[in-house]
């Protein structure tokens, strides 16, 4: 199944290089143009495999990161934080001194006073290497924007069979979209895998509040209300099970729990499960029988179920629904893939074995929330070494990891010990979690803030030491799917570094080696690390990237036939017991909302990501914010006018936790009394520092989600962010800096 390097076509005077898009998570494969030794164009891969695989974020990178706003050389802070007085210093003066000041916090206050926020979707080249020099140091306290976004998802998954899989495209009979909305410039891959598998005549069921560009191709559009993916999916058991449709021999064979997960589903009877969700019965039916009947099908990752009251049920009610129609590990259906054998995963290089029990059981978050921690994940331990090979197995890099809520409020000096220094990389904190007011409390009672990015971001503007960050255009990378799939993809580097700027592996490199503790990374370049994590090939590093394009590991389904399934009953748990072990609900179970507030009639749905922008970034770029000048909230015609606001209206959207400013568009795909709102948004042209943040404590959806117990997950302590109550104000006036 591997795919060897295919020709590119070449121009005189241009050299061509295989890359791999990072501007987003999907990471597209792609061509890059080189001329005098500067990327100048993106285009599509001329391999028949990838083509038509890029959108417009990498198509603009070039410009974007030679834009002249880009941080080029170490900054280190001089006067009061936050108050935009910088001096620029050298790389080593720099990390000697954030080495030096980094080992007095853990000389006072113990290493779980240093915290990290990270993404490796982000930054590429941490391979682990952030984790592995926190783990030798004795800090667990690592945190993620993976921690609501695919990699609890992963932790999740595997406490029903051991593992996360991923959805077989371009065999399946049907695939089930959850709130999620791949377009032709946002997760284009699956965007183009769907339209294929419908031209073959493949099933398409949409699940989301609005009339989505997916959901107007659908077979079946559920219009269910925001927040209650959960509900939704027990009502497709209930048919699924009342009808016999499900796949009888692999559940007596290989699962445990069925009868107590039957009784629980007997629960909710389509009428109950039409109230909660605001769906019709015959639809909900029609949906799960499409399922069921028209397999293998798939329901691939979605951010969406993720991010609510109920997402650890919500994920379990998915792999229950895969497991019990029988569409777990087979061809069309969820592949297990594993590890390559051939690449040394992340999960080795993260060296979670260094950590000590004591430290372990220090990871904040994990006495009350620890579905994703050390404490939650510690009973797949064995099991997971059983049958994939590493007992740390850690996918997505969502597994081990502390909780981020309290992790930010051990920064504000509220939690039960004190953080003290915190890194962030690739990753704009303050708008990224929920809870904004929170971070930037725990921000500003910090002893040391390190922040590497390629840009001034609000986060940034609040650090000690501000160092440059290269692009993806600049580094090679070594894609393993971030342990999801054992798909791996390597990544030519096609033009030296602008500035001073280096990667995530030089910085981690550079502290590990600034705190006498060089030999945590023996490494001397990226691409040594690489040779090394390729030994198991035979392959360098650059035979490997000279020669291939994809490398797949062997392909086997129904491998559990052989293995079991890592679990600790070797069976898919239909009832966990590592949930139960928790002192949680063994089985899925639904929440209802909090009672109303007359305060906030409305309900909001936010996290929204917008083709235009990946997270947080590419605000800076003329080309995209001509096309996005300002943040937009959605609502119906209904909503507008008992609101009083009208198209190009700016408004206020307030909640307890605080509000934001947005231009009003009205749209007849929103369904009434829901506010939908964009995330991430800050204006780099906008004032910088504290009390300003470049826009970012006018309009960042941070501000507004909440992270109090009602709007918690129990077992991992993700926010609910798919229908928080609001309400909309408009403004008299376009807030400063408005286009």
């Amino acid at each position: 199944m591997s795919a060897p390097r295919h020709p590119s076509r070449t121009k005189p005077g241009v050299e061509t290089k295989r890359t791999l898009c990072a501007t987003c998570d999907v990471s597209c494969n792609v061509v890059t143009e080189v001329k005098k030794g500067r990327v100048v164009r993106v285009r599509s891969s001329d391999n028949p495999i990838f083509r038509d695989n890029i959108c417009m974020k990498g198509i603009v990178a070039p410009k974007a990161f030679a834009h002249p706003n880009r941080l080029m050389h170490p900054l280190k802070r001089v006067g009061e934080r936050g108050s935009g007085k910088w001096e620029q210093v050298s790389w080593d003066e720099a990390m000697t001194d954030i080495a030096a000041r980094l080992q007095a916090i853990i000389d006072r206050d113990g290493p779980e006073a240093w915290a990290v926020s990270t993404s490796q979707w982000n930054t590429a080249t941490d391979h682990g290497l952030g984790r592995r020099l926190m783990n030798h140091l004795g800090s667990p306290n690592w945190i993620s924007g993976v921690a609501l976004c695919a990699g609890n998802t992963a932790a999740i998954n595997r406490m029903t069979y051991g593992w996360f899989p991923f959805a077989d495209f371009p065999n399946t009979n049907c695939i089930v979209l959850i709130g999620h909305n791949p377009r032709r410039n946002s997760w284009v891959p699956v965007y183009n895998q769907i339209r294929r598998a419908q031209a073959r005549g493949a099933k398409l069921i949409v699940l989301d509040p609005r009339k989505s560009s997916n959901a107007e191709l659908a077979d079946v559009w559920l219009p269910l209300r925001a927040g209650t993916d959960t509900a939704m999916l027990f009502g497709w058991l209930k048919v699924i099970f009342d009808e016999g449709l499900y796949d009888k021999d692999f559940v007596e064979n290989w699962t445990v729990g069925f009868d107590e997960l039957r009784a629980r589903v007997d629960e909710f009877p389509l009428d109950r499960v039409a109230k909660i969700t605001g769906c019709d019965p015959e639809e909900i039916r029609k949906a799960a029988r499409i399922y069921a009947t028209h397999g293998p099908a798939v329901i691939p990752w979605t951010p969406i179920t993720d991010m609510q009251r109920n997402s650890t049920s919500g994920i379990r009610l998915q792999s229950i629904l895969r497991s019990v129609c029988g569409y777990v590990d087979v061809p069309g259906g969820e592949a297990l893939q594993g590890f390559h054998p051939h690449v040394i995963p992340e999960s080795k290089i993260e060296a979670h074995e260094m950590l000590s029990e004591e430290q372990k059981a220090k990871q904040l978050g994990s006495d009350t929330h620890p579905a994703f921690t050390y404490r939650g994940q510690a009973g797949l331990l064995e099991h997971t070494k059983r049958v994939w090979g590493y007992e740390y197995t850690n996918q997505v890099t969502g597994c081990f990891m502390a909780n981020p809520s309290a992790t930010f409020r051990a920064m504000a000096g509220e939690g039960r010990y004190p953080v003290k220094a915190f890194f962030s990389l690739g990753n704009n904190t303050l708008l990224s979690f929920a809870n904004m007011p929170l971070i930037l409390k725990g921000m500003m009672n910090q002893d040391l803030i390190v922040v590497h990015e390629q840009f001034m971001t609000p986060t940034a503007q609040l650090a000690d030491y501000v160092l440059p960050g290269d692009s993806w255009l600049e580094r090679p990378w070594l894609h393993d799917s971030f342990g999801w799939s054992s798909m791996v993809r390597p990544s030519q580097k096609s033009m030296e570094p602008l500035g001073e700027c280096e990667s995530t592996f030089s910085v981690w490199k550079r502290l590990a080696t600034a705190m006498g503790r060089g030999d945590i990374i023996p490494w001397d370049t990226l691409e040594d690390f690489y040779d090394y994590r390729l030994e198991p090939s035979g392959m360098s590093w650059a035979e490997f990237s000279e020669s291939y394009e994809i490398y797949f590991g062997p392909l086997e389904f129904r491998k559990y036939e052989k293995t079991g399934f890592a679990t600790p009953s070797g069976k898919v748990e239909l009832k966990s017991s590592i949930l139960e072990g928790l002192g949680f609900d063994p089985l899925p179970y639904f929440r209802d909302d909090p009672p109303p507030n007359p305060e906030y009639p409305l309900m909001m749905f936010t996290g929204v990501r917008e083709d235009e922008f990946f997270q947080t970034g590419q605000r800076h770029v003329p080309e995209l914010r001509a096309r996005k000048p300002e943040p937009n909230l959605f609502v119906s015609p209904g909503t507008a006018k008992a609101q009083g606001i009208a198209e190009g209206d700016w408004a206020e959207v307030i909640n307890p936790t605080g509000s934001a400013a947005m231009q009003v568009l009205v749209k007849d795909a929103m369904p009434d009394g829901l506010v939908r709102i964009p995330h991430g948004w800050w204006k780099p042209e906008m004032k910088q520092g504290a009390g300003h943040l470049s826009g970012a404590l006018a309009h960042a959806d941070a501000q507004l989600c909440p992270d109090d117990e009602d709007f918690l997950d129990r077992e991992q302590g993700v926010p609910h962010l798919k229908g928080i109550p609001c309400r909309i104000e408009r403004l008299d006036a376009p807030p400063e800096g408005a286009q």
